[in-house]
Protein backbone atom coordinates (compact mmCIF):
# COMPACT_ATOMS: atom_id res chain seq x y z
CA UNK A 1 0.00 0.00 0.00
CA UNK A 2 1.47 3.32 -0.97
CA UNK A 3 2.07 6.02 2.01
CA UNK A 4 1.12 9.23 2.29
CA UNK A 5 3.22 12.05 0.55
CA UNK A 6 4.84 14.01 3.16
CA UNK A 7 4.44 17.54 3.02
CA UNK A 8 5.81 20.46 5.32
CA UNK A 9 2.44 21.18 7.12
CA UNK A 10 2.21 17.18 7.95
CA UNK A 11 5.46 17.41 9.04
CA UNK A 12 4.96 20.57 11.28
CA UNK A 13 1.29 19.16 12.31
CA UNK A 14 3.00 15.70 13.40
CA UNK A 15 5.86 17.10 15.16
CA UNK A 16 3.64 19.12 17.43
CA UNK A 17 0.70 16.65 17.70
CA UNK A 18 1.75 16.12 21.46
CA UNK A 19 0.10 19.64 22.08
CA UNK A 20 -3.25 18.23 21.41
CA UNK A 21 -2.92 14.89 23.55
CA UNK A 22 -1.10 16.66 26.29
CA UNK A 23 -4.34 19.33 26.68
CA UNK A 24 -6.35 16.13 26.48
CA UNK A 25 -4.39 14.64 29.21
CA UNK A 26 -4.84 17.80 31.13
CA UNK A 27 -8.45 18.01 31.21
CA UNK A 28 -8.75 13.96 32.60
CA UNK A 29 -5.91 14.43 34.94
CA UNK A 30 -7.97 17.67 36.42
CA UNK A 31 -11.28 16.13 36.17
CA UNK A 32 -12.59 19.03 33.93
CA UNK A 33 -15.01 16.87 32.07
CA UNK A 34 -16.09 14.92 35.02
CA UNK A 35 -16.53 18.38 36.93
CA UNK A 36 -19.02 19.68 34.50
CA UNK A 37 -20.92 17.15 33.72
CA UNK A 38 -24.06 17.96 32.81
CA UNK A 39 -23.49 21.24 33.96
CA UNK A 40 -22.30 24.39 32.16
CA UNK A 41 -20.22 26.87 33.59
CA UNK A 42 -18.15 29.58 33.31
CA UNK A 43 -14.18 30.03 33.99
CA UNK A 44 -14.58 31.49 37.64
CA UNK A 45 -16.84 28.65 38.70
CA UNK A 46 -14.39 25.82 36.92
CA UNK A 47 -11.71 27.68 38.66
CA UNK A 48 -12.92 27.62 42.38
CA UNK A 49 -14.38 24.32 41.84
CA UNK A 50 -11.25 22.53 40.83
CA UNK A 51 -9.03 24.91 42.90
CA UNK A 52 -6.75 25.88 39.75
CA UNK A 53 -5.79 28.93 38.59
CA UNK A 54 -8.14 31.23 36.66
CA UNK A 55 -6.12 32.02 33.67
CA UNK A 56 -4.54 28.37 33.31
CA UNK A 57 -7.74 26.76 33.20
CA UNK A 58 -9.45 29.23 30.75
CA UNK A 59 -6.92 29.02 28.41
CA UNK A 60 -7.08 24.82 28.61
CA UNK A 61 -10.81 25.06 28.39
CA UNK A 62 -10.61 27.25 25.58
CA UNK A 63 -8.61 24.69 24.20
CA UNK A 64 -10.32 21.76 24.55
CA UNK A 65 -13.50 24.04 22.84
CA UNK A 66 -11.11 24.37 20.43
CA UNK A 67 -10.76 20.14 19.71
CA UNK A 68 -14.12 20.08 19.78
CA UNK A 69 -14.14 18.09 23.05
CA UNK A 70 -16.29 21.23 25.00
CA UNK A 71 -18.99 23.53 23.83
CA UNK A 72 -19.18 27.37 24.46
CA UNK A 73 -22.06 29.29 24.58
CA UNK A 74 -20.57 33.28 25.67
CA UNK A 75 -19.06 32.48 28.82
CA UNK A 76 -20.52 29.60 29.66
CA UNK A 77 -18.70 26.20 28.99
CA UNK A 78 -20.29 22.40 28.86
CA UNK A 79 -19.03 18.95 27.66
CA UNK A 80 -19.95 17.76 24.41
CA UNK A 81 -22.48 14.62 23.94
CA UNK A 82 -18.94 12.17 23.23
CA UNK A 83 -17.07 13.50 26.15
CA UNK A 84 -20.02 13.18 28.86
CA UNK A 85 -19.69 9.76 27.90
CA UNK A 86 -16.11 8.86 27.17
CA UNK A 87 -14.53 11.61 29.51
CA UNK A 88 -16.77 12.07 32.85
CA UNK A 89 -15.66 9.49 35.27
CA UNK A 90 -19.48 9.01 36.12
CA UNK A 91 -20.45 7.49 32.86
CA UNK A 92 -19.96 3.22 31.89
CA UNK A 93 -18.10 3.92 28.83
CA UNK A 94 -15.51 6.28 30.22
CA UNK A 95 -11.93 5.66 28.47
CA UNK A 96 -9.79 8.66 30.59
CA UNK A 97 -7.95 5.44 32.65
CA UNK A 98 -5.58 4.71 29.25
CA UNK A 99 -5.64 8.60 28.78
CA UNK A 100 -4.13 8.77 32.02
CA UNK A 101 -1.55 5.66 31.11
CA UNK A 102 -0.71 7.69 27.77
CA UNK A 103 -0.20 10.94 30.38
CA UNK A 104 2.05 8.69 32.32
CA UNK A 105 3.87 7.25 29.37
CA UNK A 106 4.78 11.01 27.72
CA UNK A 107 8.12 11.73 30.22
CA UNK A 108 9.76 8.81 28.69
CA UNK A 109 8.75 9.45 25.05
CA UNK A 110 10.22 13.23 25.70
CA UNK A 111 13.46 11.12 25.69
CA UNK A 112 13.22 8.57 23.14
CA UNK A 113 16.73 10.00 21.57
CA UNK A 114 18.40 8.95 24.77
CA UNK A 115 16.54 5.46 24.57
CA UNK A 116 17.54 4.89 21.31
CA UNK A 117 21.34 6.11 22.10
CA UNK A 118 21.44 3.01 24.91
CA UNK A 119 19.10 0.96 23.91
CA UNK A 120 17.66 0.46 26.88
CA UNK A 121 14.62 2.13 29.52
CA UNK A 122 15.17 6.03 30.21
CA UNK A 123 14.58 6.90 33.95
CA UNK A 124 11.55 8.44 34.13
CA UNK A 125 9.17 10.75 35.98
CA UNK A 126 7.38 8.59 38.89
CA UNK A 127 3.44 9.50 39.44
CA UNK A 128 3.30 6.81 42.11
CA UNK A 129 3.58 2.95 41.99
CA UNK A 130 -0.24 2.26 42.67
CA UNK A 131 -1.70 5.06 40.76
CA UNK A 132 0.16 4.08 37.90
CA UNK A 133 -0.54 0.33 38.31
CA UNK A 134 -4.16 1.52 38.55
CA UNK A 135 -4.43 4.17 35.34
CA UNK A 136 -2.42 0.93 33.06
CA UNK A 137 -4.85 -1.81 34.73
CA UNK A 138 -8.25 0.29 34.15
CA UNK A 139 -6.89 1.43 30.67
CA UNK A 140 -6.29 -1.90 29.48
CA UNK A 141 -9.85 -2.35 30.72
CA UNK A 142 -10.77 0.49 28.69
CA UNK A 143 -9.12 -0.79 25.72
CA UNK A 144 -10.34 -4.21 26.22
CA UNK A 145 -13.84 -3.47 26.30
CA UNK A 146 -13.84 -1.56 23.09
CA UNK A 147 -12.83 -5.09 21.43
CA UNK A 148 -13.70 -7.74 23.60
CA UNK A 149 -17.55 -7.95 22.42
CA UNK A 150 -16.11 -8.27 18.70
CA UNK A 151 -13.63 -10.70 19.48
CA UNK A 152 -16.38 -13.33 21.66
CA UNK A 153 -18.22 -12.87 18.45
CA UNK A 154 -15.47 -14.16 16.34
CA UNK A 155 -13.65 -16.90 17.95
CA UNK A 156 -15.78 -19.98 17.88
CA UNK A 157 -15.30 -21.97 21.95
CA UNK A 158 -17.84 -23.76 20.82
CA UNK A 159 -17.48 -27.04 22.92
CA UNK A 160 -14.54 -25.24 25.00
CA UNK A 161 -14.93 -25.95 28.97
CA UNK A 162 -11.98 -24.08 30.53
CA UNK A 163 -10.00 -21.08 28.90
CA UNK A 164 -6.66 -19.47 30.34
CA UNK A 165 -6.52 -15.90 30.11
CA UNK A 166 -2.80 -15.28 30.90
CA UNK A 167 -1.83 -12.47 32.04
CA UNK A 168 -5.43 -11.23 31.80
CA UNK A 169 -5.47 -8.10 34.24
CA UNK A 170 -8.93 -7.20 34.83
CA UNK A 171 -9.99 -10.55 33.12
CA UNK A 172 -11.57 -8.51 30.75
CA UNK A 173 -11.46 -11.06 27.94
CA UNK A 174 -12.20 -13.80 29.78
CA UNK A 175 -15.21 -12.51 30.96
CA UNK A 176 -17.11 -11.46 27.21
CA UNK A 177 -15.62 -15.32 26.07
CA UNK A 178 -17.71 -16.61 28.79
CA UNK A 179 -20.60 -14.22 28.45
CA UNK A 180 -20.54 -15.60 24.66
CA UNK A 181 -20.17 -19.31 26.33
CA UNK A 182 -22.15 -20.09 28.95
CA UNK A 183 -20.80 -23.96 28.86
CA UNK A 184 -17.26 -22.24 29.39
CA UNK A 185 -14.94 -21.84 32.97
CA UNK A 186 -11.92 -19.19 33.13
CA UNK A 187 -9.09 -18.73 35.17
CA UNK A 188 -6.85 -15.62 35.29
CA UNK A 189 -3.44 -16.02 35.84
CA UNK A 190 -1.59 -12.89 36.63
CA UNK A 191 0.09 -11.47 39.27
CA UNK A 192 -1.15 -11.11 43.03
CA UNK A 193 -1.21 -7.25 42.38
CA UNK A 194 -3.85 -7.20 39.54
CA UNK A 195 -6.27 -9.69 41.94
CA UNK A 196 -8.34 -7.16 43.46
CA UNK A 197 -9.22 -5.09 40.00
CA UNK A 198 -9.84 -8.59 38.30
CA UNK A 199 -12.28 -9.69 41.25
CA UNK A 200 -14.06 -6.42 41.52
CA UNK A 201 -14.61 -6.74 37.44
CA UNK A 202 -15.81 -10.44 37.18
CA UNK A 203 -18.12 -9.56 40.29
CA UNK A 204 -19.30 -6.43 38.14
CA UNK A 205 -20.49 -8.56 35.66
CA UNK A 206 -21.87 -11.58 37.89
CA UNK A 207 -19.64 -14.10 36.52
CA UNK A 208 -17.23 -14.80 40.39
CA UNK A 209 -18.97 -18.25 40.06
CA UNK A 210 -17.15 -19.12 36.39
CA UNK A 211 -14.43 -17.44 36.56
CA UNK A 212 -11.03 -17.85 39.59
CA UNK A 213 -8.29 -15.73 39.47
CA UNK A 214 -4.90 -17.59 40.46
CA UNK A 215 -1.61 -15.22 41.45
CA UNK A 216 1.94 -15.78 39.85
CA UNK A 217 4.41 -14.59 37.59
CA UNK A 218 4.22 -16.34 34.57
CA UNK A 219 7.63 -16.03 33.27
CA UNK A 220 8.99 -17.80 36.84
CA UNK A 221 6.17 -19.44 37.98
CA UNK A 222 4.32 -22.78 36.78
CA UNK A 223 1.31 -22.47 35.09
CA UNK A 224 -1.25 -24.74 37.36
CA UNK A 225 -4.08 -26.40 36.02
CA UNK A 226 -5.21 -27.59 32.72
CA UNK A 227 -7.12 -26.20 30.07
CA UNK A 228 -8.30 -27.04 26.43
CA UNK A 229 -8.13 -22.99 25.18
CA UNK A 230 -5.39 -20.15 25.92
CA UNK A 231 -5.86 -16.73 25.41
CA UNK A 232 -2.60 -14.86 25.60
CA UNK A 233 -3.31 -11.02 24.56
CA UNK A 234 -1.05 -8.36 24.42
CA UNK A 235 1.79 -10.82 26.67
CA UNK A 236 4.51 -11.26 24.03
CA UNK A 237 5.21 -7.54 22.83
CA UNK A 238 6.44 -7.43 26.83
CA UNK A 239 9.08 -9.70 26.72
CA UNK A 240 12.25 -10.52 24.31
CA UNK A 241 12.18 -13.75 22.29
CA UNK A 242 13.99 -16.14 24.43
CA UNK A 243 11.09 -15.02 27.25
CA UNK A 244 8.17 -15.93 24.08
CA UNK A 245 9.78 -19.23 23.38
CA UNK A 246 9.25 -20.21 26.97
CA UNK A 247 6.67 -18.46 27.99
CA UNK A 248 4.62 -20.34 24.60
CA UNK A 249 6.03 -24.02 25.84
CA UNK A 250 5.34 -23.07 29.46
CA UNK A 251 1.48 -22.84 28.21
CA UNK A 252 1.38 -25.49 25.77
CA UNK A 253 2.37 -27.38 28.92
CA UNK A 254 -0.45 -26.34 30.46
CA UNK A 255 -2.95 -27.48 27.45
CA UNK A 256 -5.09 -30.69 26.93
CA UNK A 257 -3.95 -32.25 23.55
CA UNK A 258 -6.47 -30.54 20.61
CA UNK A 259 -6.37 -27.40 22.71
CA UNK A 260 -6.84 -24.03 21.24
CA UNK A 261 -4.13 -21.68 21.59
CA UNK A 262 -4.93 -17.49 20.94
CA UNK A 263 -2.53 -14.92 20.68
CA UNK A 264 -3.32 -11.50 20.35
CA UNK A 265 -0.96 -8.91 19.46
CA UNK A 266 0.23 -5.98 17.34
CA UNK A 267 1.92 -7.95 14.44
CA UNK A 268 4.18 -6.20 12.29
CA UNK A 269 4.35 -7.91 8.38
CA UNK A 270 7.73 -9.51 7.19
CA UNK A 271 9.28 -5.84 6.55
CA UNK A 272 9.32 -5.29 10.21
CA UNK A 273 8.26 -1.40 9.06
CA UNK A 274 4.82 -1.73 8.81
CA UNK A 275 2.00 -1.34 10.06
CA UNK A 276 2.71 2.11 11.60
CA UNK A 277 0.65 1.39 14.99
CA UNK A 278 2.83 -1.84 15.92
CA UNK A 279 6.60 -0.09 14.92
CA UNK A 280 5.64 2.77 16.97
CA UNK A 281 4.99 0.29 19.64
CA UNK A 282 8.17 -1.54 19.39
CA UNK A 283 9.29 2.30 20.19
CA UNK A 284 7.63 2.44 23.42
CA UNK A 285 8.36 -0.87 24.44
CA UNK A 286 12.34 0.56 23.71
CA UNK A 287 11.70 3.38 26.58
CA UNK A 288 9.87 1.08 29.05
CA UNK A 289 11.02 -2.36 28.78
CA UNK A 290 14.43 -3.54 28.52
CA UNK A 291 13.17 -6.24 26.32
CA UNK A 292 9.90 -6.02 24.63
CA UNK A 293 8.94 -5.31 20.96
CA UNK A 294 6.04 -5.93 18.18
CA UNK A 295 6.86 -9.12 16.83
CA UNK A 296 6.50 -9.96 13.60
CA UNK A 297 3.41 -12.36 12.29
CA UNK A 298 6.16 -14.95 10.54
CA UNK A 299 8.03 -14.72 13.95
CA UNK A 300 5.23 -15.07 15.77
CA UNK A 301 4.00 -18.76 13.81
CA UNK A 302 7.69 -19.85 14.07
CA UNK A 303 7.72 -19.84 17.94
CA UNK A 304 4.03 -21.48 18.37
CA UNK A 305 5.23 -24.15 15.95
CA UNK A 306 8.62 -24.81 17.97
CA UNK A 307 6.18 -24.92 21.37
CA UNK A 308 4.38 -28.01 19.62
CA UNK A 309 1.03 -25.46 18.03
CA UNK A 310 0.29 -26.60 14.60
CA UNK A 311 -2.42 -25.67 12.01
CA UNK A 312 -1.60 -22.08 12.83
CA UNK A 313 -4.01 -19.56 10.91
CA UNK A 314 -4.95 -15.66 11.26
CA UNK A 315 -7.80 -14.98 11.96
CA UNK A 316 -10.58 -12.53 10.28
CA UNK A 317 -10.37 -9.83 12.33
CA UNK A 318 -8.42 -6.72 12.35
CA UNK A 319 -8.73 -4.40 16.13
CA UNK A 320 -8.08 -1.23 16.82
CA UNK A 321 -4.19 -0.45 16.16
CA UNK A 322 -4.08 -3.01 13.93
CA UNK A 323 -4.16 -5.60 16.61
CA UNK A 324 -4.40 -9.23 15.15
CA UNK A 325 -5.04 -13.01 16.46
CA UNK A 326 -3.26 -16.09 15.53
CA UNK A 327 -4.98 -19.22 16.42
CA UNK A 328 -3.20 -22.92 16.82
CA UNK A 329 -3.79 -25.91 18.55
CA UNK A 330 -2.24 -28.41 20.32
CA UNK A 331 -0.56 -31.00 18.30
Amino acid sequence: MAKDEWTTGKLLGTSSAYWRSCTIHAGVELGVFTMLGTEEMNADQVCRQLGVDRRGVTVLLNALVALGLLDKEGDLFRNTGFSRTRLDRSSDRYVGHIILHHHHLVDGWAQLDQAVKKGRPVEKRSYGEERERQSFLLGMFNLAMEMAPEVARRVDLAGRRHLLDLGGGPGTYAIHFCRANPDLCATIFDRTTTEPFARRTVARFGLSDRIDFVGGDFNIDPIPGCYDVAWLSHILHSNGPEACERLLRKTVAAMEPGGLVLVHDFFLDDTMAAPLFPALFSLNMLINNPSGRSYGEGEVRAMLARAGVGQVERLPFRGGNDSGILSGTVA
